[in-house]
């Protein structure tokens, strides 16, 4: 079969047109409040709970709270929205399926665990690219509690914590995804995805589920590897390679891996989860993670800096942990995924 001419080597397509990034909408906790992006985002709970009876209806509300931003930020009904492409961290995608129900879009549920980010942004790409959808939105959301209590231990418990530990992120950000300015509704479109470059599963027996940096690193490095190689261009072709959750073990796990290739990404490398929080000041381990944790970043910090130009190309990959409660108990190791997306500056 004829290899299809949006195709870029093993992992990678050149979208047939850029898909604008119309408008996004960022919500965070109160430990996200203290950090410093806190100002960048557009609206800080006081209450973690978000006026809810569990941790898990307050993620719900933190999905459904983001999507409400974007379509008033934008003028936009529900009804003009094709398709939400929707993820979390909860089992069953259940923080999506509750938050989202409301507003009655086609939905599609993902789970890439905390990549889930770059996997809803790659697959609303692809269907505006392809010509399937005209407007599309994007949403993650994670929650401290919550996630505590899916793979860890209830916060009662006390647990205690090492350094090689990240922090879930209590946030959500929505995306609005359009083919055209015109399609944006009131809003200035922010930046374009112009490339997408889809993750392998990576698996390097690593089973300590506090040490999630070190099981991501290598799926990381091996997007980046991928992605390189299929576009043709070096680390110097990009003001930026983001990664989203790997944290501060994480990074210098992904810096390491890379120079044994002989790809030098240290100038050029920065990580959602310690970006936004304060790792001196806030007791969070190695940095942030969760669907929410580049997310949030994206939306608060990264997109305003694409749409004015201080940014011209950033490399935004999303990192994931593809374990569960089931997986990590019968003894099985920690799995990683990446998922990469070009974003570049209109």
């Amino acid at each position: 079969m004829e290899k299809a001419i949006f195709e870029m080597g093993r992992s990678s397509i050149k979208l047939p047109m850029p898909v604008l990034i119309s408008a996004c909408y960022a919500i965070a906790g109160t430990k996200e409040a203290q950090g410093p992006l806190a100002a960048e985002i557009d609206q800080l709970l006081t209450d973690d709970k978000f006026g809810q009876d569990n941790w898990e209806a307050a993620e719900s509300q933190l999905q459904h709270e983001a999507v409400k931003g974007v379509l008033e930020k934008t003028g936009l009904t529900d009804k003009q929205i094709r398709y939400v492409f929707a993820g979390d961290l909860l089992g069953q995608s259940m923080a999506s399926s509750f938050g989202m129900m409301d507003f009655h879009i086609p939905h599609y549920g993902l789970y890439g665990a905390c990549s889930s980010c770059g996997e809803a942004l790659g697959l609303g790409a692809m269907a505006i690219g392809g010509g399937f959808a005209g407007r599309v939105i994007c949403v993650t959301s994670s929650h401290f509690a919550s996630a505590e209590k899916e793979f860890r231990f209830p916060l009662e418990y006390g647990g205690q914590r090492p350094k090689t530990s990240t922090w879930t992120v209590t946030g959500s950000a929505a995306f609005l995804l359009t083919a055209s300015a015109d399609g944006a509704g009131k809003a200035i479109p922010l930046a374009q995805i112009t490339g997408v470059t889809t993750g392998r599963i990576i698996d390097m027996g690593i089973k300590d589920s506090m040490n999630m940096g070190c099981a991501m690193a290598p799926a990381a490095a091996d997007l980046i590897r991928q992605h390189l190689e299929d576009f043709g261009r070096t680390p110097e072709d990009y003001d930026l390679i983001l990664t989203g959750d790997l944290g501060e073990v994480g990074s210098k796990a992904l810096v390491d891996l890379l120079l044994e290739q002989h790809i030098d990404i240290s100038q050029k490398h920065m990580d959602c989860g310690m970006m936004i929080y304060d790792l001196e000041k806030q007791d969070v381990g190695s940095g942030g993670s969760g669907c929410g944790c580049s997310a949030v970043t994206l939306a608060s910090h990264i997109l305003p800096g694409l749409q004015s130009g201080k940014l011209q190309r950033v490399l935004f990959l999303p990192t994931g942990a593809l374990l569960s409660k089931t997986s990590f108990n019968e003894g099985n190791s920690v799995p990683g995924i990446a998922q990469g997306l070009v974003l570049e500056h209109i």
